[in-house]
């Protein structure tokens, strides 16, 4: 029997599968997602008893609720034949209790349109749905009434397009992701709708053929339709969103004495060196300057690192990070190192990484060449070590939480004029925050292109992992293990 769900596409299918109290989603105009809630809320309204519960719906104009009203009616009335063949009803009598802004159900439950006044939500119970969030004239006022909701098992459910990077909505998005507020967050852009078959329904609606020429054709007039407003209205970048990510007051703020950046600079010879002489020299180095810094770390603490790859245009970073008790993620040592072959790469890491306590993740750069260097470090440390394809995803879901940090006090940072630096080439560009194009010259005149910023994210990000510490002892001698045997 057909439930009358099964016309919806995956991204709407999610957001009924999505059970949190408190749900959030960034759209794109028209993409049917304001649709999919009023087929949940007639759905939920239609269940009798403690299984069911009212629905208040806000929009911001009269338009919106007449038009909300309309789309759960014609889902109750779509609901309503499948119930009848079990003999139940969803609504007793569409002439009486079909109105313009309330619809009443057989099981007493019912759907009510309001205006947008935070205190028209006062003392009423069910599940709140505040549509196109972003236009309302006091959306933290909307919230504030309708998170009462949940105290007695009530749901909120907030539904926008972008209006700006400065609204309130957007910055209710970023503390989302910068894991200040445990809501269940959505995303989806036009292109997301319509990988996941958006244009077909259409066609399939409008009785026209769908072809990947006319997608594409469709595509192509919707976004000159939306010309310079594209971005917003359809791909959920905020305007005004480009800019600086951490001032240098935030960065400066967080950093301390004492914490040792260890550079190593390999001139251009010593990758034609042989095999052995390359490894004595490393092995040399890491005794000198790494085993003092590792032995300092505090073993009673966990330990995570993050890895940006380089090989001679870029620096390659090793981040060391230990979670103290009061949870601040207290960097414990950064190794940079230019110009030195895979192999050193391999050597240094697997120094640090074996003597690190209580290791318990890596964040890895898996990209290009950095991809043998995680692998193997997967290979040796099993899935505590994150493989890392940096991506504007990537980016978008975990530098919020990365700048929370900063702003909470939560992470402490060497106090260093080149590590300031590439902090400040971290910039937001159509809501991302990353490393701009641009490169600059560090204390020592060589260029860089704010790589120990990635690494020192990417360690956030494995300080933050879901992995189980595990005990080992690690094979060290020569003969049983050889860096990169077999490897090239």
């Amino acid at each position: 029997m057909d439930d009358g769900l099964s016309i919806l596409l995956p991204y709407q299918r999610a957001w009924i599968a999505d059970c949190a109290q408190v749900k959030v989603a960034e759209k794109s105009r028209r993409v049917g997602l304001t649709w999919t809630e009023a087929a949940d809320r007639a759905l939920g309204a239609a269940i009798a008893g403690r299984g069911g519960m009212d629905a208040w719906y806000i929009g911001y104009n009269k338009d919106m609720a007449l038009e909300f009203i309309a789309t759960a009616a014609a889902w109750a009335r779509r609901f309503d034949k499948a119930a009848r063949a079990i003999e139940e009803i969803a609504v007793s009598d569409e002439s009486r209790d079909i109105l313009a802004f309330r619809i009443r159900f057989a099981s007493g439950h019912k759907i009510v349109a309001l205006s947008s006044r935070p205190s028209n939500l006062r003392g009423k119970q069910g599940c709140a749905v505040i549509d196109e969030a972003a236009f309302h004239d006091d959306l933290p006022g909307l919230l504030k009434a309708a998170l009462a909701f949940t105290m007695w098992g009530g749901k909120v459910r907030v539904i926008s397009t972008h209006n700006g990077a400065g609204n309130a909505f957007n910055q209710m998005i970023g503390e989302i992701r910068a894991g200040r507020l445990p809501y269940s967050l959505h995303r989806v852009t036009l292109d997301d709708a319509l990988r996941q078959g958006l244009y077909r329904k259409i066609c399939e609606t409008l009785g026209r053929e769908w072809s990947r020429e006319a997608e594409a054709a469709w595509r192509k007039e919707i976004f000159e339709l939306y010309a310079d407003n594209s971005d917003e209205e359809l791909m959920c970048i905020p305007r005004a969103s480009s800019g600086t990510f951490l001032s240098a007051l935030a960065i400066e703020a967080r950093m301390r004495e004492g914490i040792p950046v260890l550079r190593w600079s390999a001139p251009d010879e010593f990758a034609a060196r042989a095999d052995e002489p390359r490894r004595s020299e490393t092995a040399a180095w890491c005794e000198d300057y790494l085993a003092p810094a590792l032995r300092s770390l505090d073993s009673s603490l966990a330990t995570c690192f993050g890895e940006d790859f380089g090989r001679s245009a870029d620096l390659t970073v090793i981040w060391v990070m230990q979670i103290a008790r009061d949870l601040t993620r207290r960097t414990a040592l950064v190794v940079e190192l230019r110009n030195l072959p895979f192999r050193q790469q391999e050597q240094i890491l697997f120094y640090v990484a074996d003597r690190l306590p209580r290791l318990i993740a890596g964040a890895m750069d898996a990209r290009g060449n950095g991809q043998y260097l995680a692998e193997t470090a997967a290979d040796r440390y099993g899935a505590r070590i994150a493989q890392v394809m940096l991506s504007p995803e990537w980016y978008r879901e975990n530098m919020p939480r990365y700048k929370a940090a900063f702003e909470d006090g939560a992470i402490e940072l060497p106090r260093d004029a080149d590590i300031l630096a590439d902090h400040r080439a971290i910039v937001v560009e159509q809501g991302i925050a990353k490393v701009g194009e641009a490169r600059a010259r560090g204390a020592d005149g060589m260029p860089r292109h704010g790589d120990s910023a990635i690494a020192a994210a990417l360690a956030f990000a494995a300080s933050r992992m879901e992995t189980a510490e595990i005990a080992y002892t690690p094979v060290k001698s020569a003969g049983a293990i050889r860096f990169g045997e077999g490897a090239w």
